[in-house]
């Protein structure tokens, strides 16, 4: 088969499906995105590059959907050239948060299209609003609303959606739900698997040491920031570390923001430790910014107590890997989270608002093994029966046949 991947970020979220198709050997496999450093085997990449940005002149609301119209222009215009040069994809399968399928029917009107659809905004519910300690500002809804312009025209192309989970899925209108599938993600679960021989001796993760009879907690965001409920476990430190002094604090993450509003000056990193004073004892509270991929698994199976909190939003990939590594989690009560996690089940709940109730949750962790225990083999159970990677490349591949065969 001939596919035809658009993201402007190669690969995206098309690593896995796009590494499987290469290795049948039995696909032309073309990409279209910006240009970066990234290579995989067997994959044709054919760049566009964008003109320029917004307007400063354009209403600061639609300047985010000028941008997607113009990538949709660049996109289009490379996707004509492939034509021009003979190439006919059997599918699209393509991300449409930035606008790059929006104009791609104007080329290949009648080919069969997959668009991932990741999420779809409001003003009342869900992510804004969600944490008190930041209210809500109404002047900022206009854009708010905006940003599902490109959503609400990628719903409108004729083709099919598809998203990771039920709770990005309920984001989505009523009226748009029909037309798209749940295709839950698969994480390499070999790569993940629990190695319980990190705990039978000294860890050592760039300059810091975790002796054996120390206990590690953990937390893993992209960047240290609100959404995904940095300010919640910081608050929760003092009392962990005063409770158990054998108990040593790794988190992972950069200073920038991925979501949410950036401060005025400085990082949420500095904001948090300078709130916290002398309450926070920073020669067991670590930093080590990102980390290679090795050094970040064997983080999660080091682990003692991993956790993970989200702000009613997109779950991060880290959730699926501490699963699938045999983390001992704490999640926040937040339905992203608990599509994954059962309360007691194979993780513990806490209210992400609740730094004492994050802290008590860590610390039951801390202090019960057999709890630990089984909440471990639970979730690498879990992870093993919903998130396997054979499985997801099958889902997938019967997508696109479904896909193609009611075009």
């Amino acid at each position: 088969m001939r596919y035809l991947f658009i993201h402007q970020n190669f690969p995206g979220q098309f690593l896995h499906l796009v590494r499987h198709l290469t290795r049948q050997g039995d696909h032309e496999v073309v990409f279209i995105s910006e240009p970066n450093a990234n290579v995989l085997p067997g994959v044709r990449r054919i760049f566009y590059k964008m003109r320029r940005g917004a307007s400063p002149e354009t209403h600061p609301a639609a300047q985010e959907f000028e941008v997607a119209m113009l990538r949709a222009e660049m996109v289009a215009q490379t996707a004509r050239n492939l034509k021009n040069l003979g190439f006919e994809p059997d599918i699209i399968v393509g991300h449409h948060g930035w606008g790059e399928l929006l104009n791609i029917r104007d080329v290949y009107p009648d080919t069969p299209m997959l668009g991932y659809l990741e999420f779809f905004y409001h003003v009342d519910k869900f992510d804004v609003g969600f944490d008190p300690e930041f209210p809500d500002d109404p002047a900022l809804h206009a854009r708010v609303r905006a940003k599902n312009a490109v959503n609400l025209l990628a719903l409108n192309i004729s083709g099919h959606g598809q998203t990771p989970t039920l709770f990005q899925k309920s984001t989505y209108p009523d009226w748009a739900q029909d037309g798209i599938a749940v295709l839950r993600e698969g994480v390499d679960l070999q790569a993940c698997a629990p190695d319980a021989s990190l705990a039978k001796r000294d860890f050592v993760l760039r300059n810091v040491l975790v002796r054996t009879d120390e206990k590690l907690v953990t937390y893993v965001s992209r960047d240290l920031e609100p959404y995904r409920g940095f300010h919640s476990v910081m608050r929760a430190l003092p009392r962990i570390l005063d409770e158990r002094p054998d108990a040593r604090v790794i988190l992972v993450g950069g200073d920038g923001v991925s979501y949410g509003a950036r401060l005025a000056e400085g990082s949420w990193r500095e904001a948090l430790t300078a709130e916290l004073g002398s309450r926070l004892d920073l020669s067991r509270v670590h930093f080590v910014g990102k980390l290679d991929y090795q050094s970040y698994s064997d983080l999660l199976k080091r682990s003692d107590a991993h956790v993970y909190l989200t702000y009613p939003f997109v779950a991060s990939w880290s959730l699926r890997e501490a699963l699938a590594s045999g983390c001992a989690i704490v999640g926040s009560d937040t339905a992203p989270v608990q599509e994954f996690i059962r309360h007691g089940r194979n993780g513990l709940l806490a209210p992400f608002h609740d730094p004492a109730g994050i802290a008590d949750a860590v610390l039951e962790l801390l202090e019960n093994k057999a709890l630990s225990q089984r909440l471990r083999r639970a979730a690498r159970r879990d992870a093993e029966r919903t998130l396997s990677m054979a499985a997801y490349l099958a889902n997938y591949e019967a997508l696109i046949e479904e896909t193609i065969a009611a075009a």
